[in-house]
C-alpha cells in the first residue's frame, strides 16, 4: 500500500507518525518512488531544532538529488543511523525500516494532510 491510513502527510511528500509528544518522519511510497534507486541519505544532527517546513537534509538517487523538510517543529531526538550504510531501507520499506527522524515536538502540528487528502494530491501529480 502506497498509502497508509495511521500516518498525516505534507505536499513535500514527507510522512508523520504522531506518537504521544513525539513525531516520526520519512519520506512517502510515492516519493521514493519517483527518486528511484537512493543512495545517499543525509539526515541533520540529534539535538538540532527544526521547525515546520524547514529543510533537514536531504535524499539522492540515481535519478536525482532532492531536499527533505520537517512537517513538525521541534528537536531532533533520534536519527536512523541504518540509512548511512543502507539509503535502499527507504525504497523497500519507506514507512517502517526507512523511517529518518524522531523529532521532540514543540508545537501542536498544523497543516498535515490525511491519507485520503494526500491520495487526492498524488493522483493530481501522477
Amino acid at each position: 500500500m502506497s498509502v497508509k491510513a495511521d500516518l498525516q502527510y505534507v505536499p513535500s511528500h514527507e510522512w508523520v507518525r504522531i506518537e504521544g509528544g513525539e513525531a516520526v518522519i520519512g519520506i512517502t511510497h510515492f516519493a521514493q518512488e519517483q527518486l528511484g534507486d537512493l543512495t545517499f541519505v543525509e539526515l541533520p544532527a540529534v539535538g538540532a531544532h527544526l521547525e515546520a517546513d524547514q529543510e533537514m537534509g536531504s535524499v539522492e538517487s540515481v535519478k536525482a538529488a532532492s531536499d527533505i523538510y520537517c512537517p513538525v517543529a521541534g528537536e531532533v531526538i533520534a536519527v536512523n543511523e541504518a540509512l548511512e550504510n543502507a539509503p535502499e531501507k527507504v525504497n523497500e520499506s519507506p514507512y517502517e525500516e526507512g523511517w529518518m527522524v524522531r523529532v521532540r515536538l514543540s508545537a501542536q502540528p498544523t497543516g498535515l494532510l490525511d491519507a485520503a487528502a494526500y491520495e487526492k494530491l498524488i493522483a493530481e501529480e501522477a
